[in-house]
This record gives C-alpha cells, sequence and structure tokens, in this order.
C-alpha cells in the first residue's frame, strides 16, 4: 500500500523502542480526535479537518516539557514580550 501510493516506510533499530515514540503519540491523538469522529465525504475534508485539529488543538493545547511545560503559543507569548522590553 505504501508502494503504491510513492510512500517509503520507516522503521527504527531493534531495541530502539523510543525512536519514533512522539509521531505514535501525535498520529495516535489524531486518529481519536480526528480519525474517529466521523467519516470524511473527501480528501480535502479531511485534510481541512486535520488541519484545523493541528492548529487549534494540539499546538495550542499541547505543555511540553522541553518548553518548561508551556503550550507552543503560551512560549511564543512569552517570548515576544519578552523581546519585545
Amino acid at each position: 500500500m505504501l508502494k503504491n501510493n510513492g510512500i517509503t516506510g520507516s522503521m527504527g533499530r531493534v531495541g530502539a523502542c523510543g525512536d519514533n515514540a512522539a509521531m505514535e503519540s501525535f498520529f495516535a491523538l489524531l486518529q481519536k480526535n480526528v480519525l474517529d469522529r466521523q467519516r470524511w465525504a473527501t480528501r480535502d475534508e479531511l485534510r481541512l479537518a486535520m488541519v484545523v485539529w493541528i492548529e487549534r488543538t494540539y499546538h495550542r493545547k499541547r505543555r511540553q516539557r522541553r518548553l518548561g511545560k508551556l503550550t507552543p503559543i503560551e512560549f511564543e507569548t512569552i517570548n515576544m514580550a519578552l523581546k519585545a522590553t
């Protein structure tokens, strides 16, 4: 299926269980919050629903350890305010 759509699969080394954990977590959330909620009539509708979820929900609400447990939006707001002073 991947090959038929021009996509190259990627697999980590044996024993490197954490190498893809972030992406697996993201796609599990995408599946739960967008893909499993309804059937989409067209690919364009699905694409739009995914982009809206990522931009409005995932990016704005997900706290990240590397950002001091702030959301990306909170982090950007603080940094922009600091740069302005």
